[in-house]
């Protein structure tokens, strides 16, 4: 560095204030010289050397310390009167060309670093912008996806709920009906041990081991064993009713658990960043209270549901077994009972012939009346079985007129749920036509078997002498329908 020297007699004015290079921001104390200020006159200012200007540089280096404490030191000495010599020390023109260079590469390379600086930043919170939208829809969209099989395992239930209460429903009647029928044995088994104990009055040569005592003595074993039978299976159906129950409330609490779950799910599904319930748990992430996985999930509602249709298998097959023994008891019987009057029959006279022509055309409407009820009923559950499934389309036709904006659409689902109610109804309508059908037929057997009944009840009076003692309370053998166990 070349020096120049001026006299002693020199004055120096303190330079103005630079404004060449205007401040990138409105923080102009950020740009201040991070050197100490000099405990000096003013007018030493003016002898700075080149380290001055590169003092802001990011990382010293030792040459650039010892320049910048040698200019200080020397500046200090300077200020002093004495100290100076015949020339003071001056830049060239080339230290301040080569300075000013230096001042605006570095200020080009600041701005270089501030604006990447930026962009990286910019950059960096948009992408993890994106990112932590796009984590939010996945996780809106696994709840969504949890909700829908939430939403699924719930109908699987409730339609074996359903399934499983109209079973309860069914065995319970079919229960009550053996009950009752067991109740109507009671009866023909009092007749048949009355008659026994009325043939034993007979006399001299009619007291015979005749056929009608043997269709007696068979009668009442029939009877018997008919209601062994029907406490064995009234037995099992109490078993079955009490595993039946047991099987619908784990659906019931398995259906609960899941509206809880679904109601909480729903909730977190339509959190969103600006909710009014959302804050700061935390550890919440680092605590697990999970009881189950989702395999282990689908599978304990899937065993449920599987327990209660192998209930329900089971209930629906004992059902059967009643309906068998039902009609086959009544049939036993009454075939038994209709042995027995046949043998009575054959020992009155040519009026007990006519009587038991009508009694065989009373037992035939009978069995007629049976089968009509029976179509009936089952025309009126075939009805009541339809109730169901109408409801759950005309609901599901109204749930969808709640649909917002275009997406209450006119689409494949809604024209099938309309056709499906059509169907239905025109179902119904069919159905309903056929029971009146059936009414209608059923009161004209039981006018037929009225005008029997009274019939027989004519006759009857001409076969008073026969009929008094054994006869006459055999009348009050149940019918078909009561031995099955309608009332």
């Amino acid at each position: 560095m070349e020096l120049i020297g001026s006299t002693l007699t020199a004055t120096y004015a303190r330079p103005k204030t630079s404004h060449f290079l205007p401040a990138i921001s409105t923080m102009a104390s950020s740009y201040r010289n991070t050197q100490p200020a000099l405990a000096m006159n003013p007018s030493a200012n003016l002898w700075r050397t080149n380290s001055y200007y590169k003092s802001s540089s990011a990382v010293p280096t030792p040459s650039s310390i010892q320049r910048e404490n040698f200019d200080l030191v020397r500046a200090k000495t300077m200020f002093y009167p004495s100290n100076r010599t015949a020339l003071t020390t001056r830049y060239t023109p080339d230290d301040w060309y080569k300075s000013n260079q230096s001042n605006y590469r570095e200020s080009e390379s600041s701005r270089k670093s501030a604006e990447r600086l930026r962009r990286d930043t910019m950059r960096l919170m948009q992408d993890r912008e994106q990112l932590t939208r796009r984590t939010q829809e996945n996780t809106s969209k696994n709840i969504g996806e949890r909700l829908n099989d939430i939403v699924f395992w719930k109908s699987e239930l409730s339609h074996e709920i359903d399934n499983m209460v109209t079973e309860i429903a069914a065995l319970t009647e079919v229960k009550r009906r053996l009950e009752r029928a067991l109740a109507e044995t009671e009866g023909p088994l009092q007749v048949s041990q009355e008659c026994l104990y009325h043939r034993e009055k007979r006399m001299s040569i009619d007291l015979v081991h005749d056929d009608v005592e043997k269709d007696l003595i068979k009668e009442v074993e029939v009877i018997k064993s008919c209601q062994e039978r029907m406490r064995r299976h009234l037995d099992r159906a109490i078993a079955q009713l009490a595993s039946n129950r047991a099987a619908q409330h784990e659906l019931e609490r398995d259906m609960s658990d899941k509206v809880t779950a679904q109601r909480i799910d729903d909730r977190c599904h339509h959190l969103r960043n600006t909710s009014d319930s959302i804050g700061y748990y935390r550890g919440i992430e680092r605590l697990d209270p999970s009881l189950s996985l989702p395999d282990s999930w689908s599978k304990f509602t899937d065993d449920n549901i599987l327990h209660s249709q192998s209930q329900r298998a089971a209930s629906h097959k004992l059902r059967d077994e009643i309906e068998i023994l039902l009609n086959t008891m009544s049939n036993e019987m009454w075939n038994q009972f209709n042995n027995v009057n046949v043998a009575f029959t054959n020992r009155i006279s040519e009026t007990a012939d006519a009587k038991n022509s009508l009694q065989t055309h009373l037992a035939k409407t009978l069995q007629e009346i049976f089968q009509t009820e029976m179509l009936i009923e089952s025309l009126k559950r075939a009805l009541r079985d339809k109730e169901c499934p109408l409801k759950v389309a005309q609901t599901r036709l109204e749930e969808r007129t709640r649909r917002p904006n275009i997406e209450l659409c006119r689409d494949n689902p809604h024209h099938r749920l309309v056709s499906e109610v059509r169907e239905i109804e025109d179902t119904i309508h069919k159905l309903q036509e056929r029971l009146m059908e059936a009414e209608n037929t059923l009161q004209t057997l039981v006018k037929t078997k009225v005008a029997l009944e009274h019939d027989l009840s004519i006759k009857a009076n001409s076969l008073f002498l026969d009929q008094e003692k054994c006869m006459s309370i055999r009348k009050s053998f149940p019918s078909m329908p009561r031995l099955v166990g309608y009332t």
